[in-house]
């Protein structure tokens, strides 16, 4: 028990020192002495320390001004005074208040310093066994956590991959828009919260297309105004499936479903919102989406040209996207770039 434990012993005469190192030895305790108080009170503050014994009576500090400062490192390793002043109980309140657990008189008592090193020792070791368990559970909920917030991510891809189920033209697009969405909003310098909760959300924003007729949203050329108005429709349905949910993941989805058609000059839909108006990562998500749909096949169209897709982003600023948005798409295209290359459906 004691042979895992490290002491520290701090007295100014060297026949002490040498009277607590032999007895710890005979209980195969560890022990670092020191008489320089100042020089013990360094290794105290930067090493692991299980058991203290400290004099009274010293040079430069007394062993109460050690005690108070030893504590501010090591809040609960036992420390034992040793002083001739065993009667002096003025003395003894004030090293107890300062954090002392035992006393020791001078001249020290082999077979009381053995009971009571003996019972200090199981104290401690009481103390990191149940410090190793706090640290075990810690470990074993965070795992738990963590194996949770997968499980959550997993049910999201699957959700988001339904849209593209009914439109397998789409390929990897969810995925480009996930990480488009990241790029950006790393760049405003959002929140790594928010960066996760975008890039686990955006794939939700075509949900809603699972309402929608396959002759509508397959249809090889340009829909009529009645089959756009039905079209349109994935929005509302989006947010109707992932309203009402505790999940942010899910609750930025539903924000995002609704609102990634909305155009910055108010000519979107659903509801013809402005600016600011339209959330951040409906915003967001509007960029990403637009630019993947234009450099993509999909039923009614060829894939643009990198650059010409580009070029529709920076002319649209200030009408259909927020301009500092599509400024922080721009000042990425070389993470955008990478993406688009491998994650390509070409």
């Amino acid at each position: 028990m004691l042979e895992n434990l490290k002491a520290v012993s701090v007295d100014d005469s060297e026949v002490n020192l040498f009277f607590i190192e032999a007895m710890a030895a005979k209980l195969g305790l560890s022990v670092v002495s020191f008489s320089d108080p100042l020089e013990a009170l360094t290794y105290v503050r930067e090493n692991d320390v299980d058991l203290i014994f400290v004099d009274y009576m010293m040079p430069n500090i007394d062993g109460i001004t050690f005690i108070k400062e030893a504590r501010k490192v090591h809040s609960d390793a036992p420390i034992v005074m040793i002083t001739a002043v065993s009667d002096d109980n003025d003395v003894k309140m004030e090293a107890l208040e300062s954090g002392a657990t035992e006393f020791l008189s001078k001249p020290v008592n082999g077979a009381e310093f053995t009971v009571r090193v003996k019972n200090l020792g199981a104290l401690r070791s009481s103390q990191l066994l149940l410090a190793n368990k706090a640290l075990l559970l810690q470990e074993e909920v965070s795992k738990a956590t963590e194996d949770i917030r997968q499980r959550e991510y997993e049910t999201l891809n699957v959700i988001g991959k339904t849209a593209e189920f009914k439109d397998p033209e789409t390929g990897h697009h969810i995925q480009r828009v996930a990480h488009y969405c990241k790029i950006i909003s790393s760049s405003i310098g959002a929140s790594e919260e928010f960066q996760s909760i975008i890039f686990h959300s955006a794939p939700l924003h075509d949900l809603g297309k699972v309402g929608i007729a396959d002759s509508i949203l397959l249809k090889p050329g340009k829909l009529t105004d009645e089959e756009f108005d039905v079209m349109k429709s994935h929005t509302t349905i989006g947010y109707e499936i992932l309203l009402n949910t505790k999940s942010p993941f899910l609750e930025t989805g539903a924000n995002i479903a609704l609102t990634h058609h909305e155009r910055f000059n108010g000519t979107g839909y659903p509801n013809g919102l402005t600016r600011e108006n339209i959330p951040l990562e409906g915003r967001i998500v509007a960029i990403a989406d637009v630019f993947d749909a234009l450099t993509t096949r999909r039923p009614y169209k060829d894939p643009w040209p990198f650059q010409k897709a580009l070029d529709l982003l920076e002319s649209e600023k200030g009408k259909h996207f927020d301009p500092k948005l599509v400024d922080h798409f721009f000042k990425n295209l070389g993470s955008i770039q990478q993406i688009y290359d491998d994650l390509s459906d070409r």
